[in-house]
């Protein structure tokens, strides 16, 4: 009869610990924001803004972890095998949820294994030289690449910067070294040494070089010119029309994430993204904010699909392989 006691008191205090978690509002502790790229990189400032804007919102920390490797294949699939309870959480984008699907043998799959959380924002692709290559635009470039076939160093820290690479050579016909790289800033640290020729990247981490003159901006990887950055030429004006690779921010969290918990954290975002300090702080960042339809969980789902939809042939096609 003893044990029997014991037993069912054991067991009404490991339900009522369980009502209790259950009945704690989320979020209750801190939660972690994984940045699947080193420190220093385009992703790394966007999701620190956001981080440190939710923290209020939120009422708990919102803490960066960032888990570089693999084209960011490493963090994220952190976020994929996490619990879907609202504490785990990546900052994706072009490369890690759409170019890393068909280049990476994965153990996640992009389109099943999380859940959108809202689209943060959008911002262009730059086609970057270093300062001393002789020339001044991408025709320039172009024509400098087909005189000096294999001569030329390109940086590949990401899955868009790999599929521009071989896209450009492949439109163009020239050819020139693809040299991997961890991240964008250790990337960008060799570009500014003069040690790689030509770096592609977002904005948001070669805005400051390239209005320093520290860099030449070849073109915007886009049909339309930016408003963030209206004085660089597109792809199209350069003679290389139809290269176009957009780049984004998104948040993302494991499939099964509850719908409440998804709603709790999409509110957040809006909110910060309303917020005009933020939004100035972005446009530094040469970041335009997403639209607020395309801020929902609803809105990034479909920009992700639409994204998949896209590239994922013309990547196969292409034989794009990460390395």
């Amino acid at each position: 009869m003893k044990a029997l006691m014991q037993a069912v008191v054991l067991a009404a205090v490991t339900l009522a610990g369980a009502v209790t978690a259950q009945a704690q509002p989320y979020p209750s502790h801190p939660i972690t924001l994984i940045v699947p790229f080193p420190p220093g990189g385009s992703t790394d400032p966007i999701a620190r803004i956001v981080a440190e804007r939710m923290r209020p919102i939120l009422g708990q920390p919102v803490i960066i972890e960032n888990v570089g490797g693999a084209g960011g294949s490493i963090g994220v699939g952190r976020v994929a095998r996490a619990q879907p309870d609202g504490y785990t959480l990546d900052i994706g984008q072009w490369d890690t949820h759409v170019g890393n699907g068909p280049m990476y043998p994965l153990t996640y799959d992009l389109e099943k294994d999380f859940e959108p959380i809202g689209l943060l924002s959008t911002n262009p692709q730059l086609i970057l030289g270093k300062k001393a290559l002789p020339a001044d635009d991408l025709k320039g470039l172009i024509a400098w690449l087909k005189a000096n076939p294999d001569k030329g160093t390109q940086a590949v820290q990401t899955a868009a910067a790999h599929v521009t690479g071989v896209l450009l050579q492949q439109m163009t016909g020239t050819r020139l070294t693809l040299v991997p790289y961890r991240g964008a800033a250790p990337a960008m640290q060799d570009i500014l040494a003069g040690h790689i020729d030509l770096l592609v990247t977002q904005a948001a981490v070669a805005l400051p070089q390239v209005r320093a003159g520290a860099l030449k901006a070849y073109a915007v990887l886009s049909n339309k010119r930016s408003p963030v950055v209206p004085d660089i030429a597109t792809v199209d004006e350069g003679g290389l029309p139809g290269l176009y690779v957009d780049g984004w921010f998104g948040l993302f969290g494991p499939k099964g994430l509850p719908k409440e918990i998804v709603g709790k954290l999409n509110a957040a975002i809006v909110q910060v993204l309303a917020d005009p300090a933020v939004q100035a702080r972005f446009a530094e960042l040469g970041q335009e904010v997403a639209s607020r339809q395309q801020q929902t969980p609803e809105g990034l789902a479909a920009f992700h699909k639409a994204d998949v939809a896209k590239w994922w042939p013309i990547i196969k096609a292409a034989n794009i392989k990460g390395e």
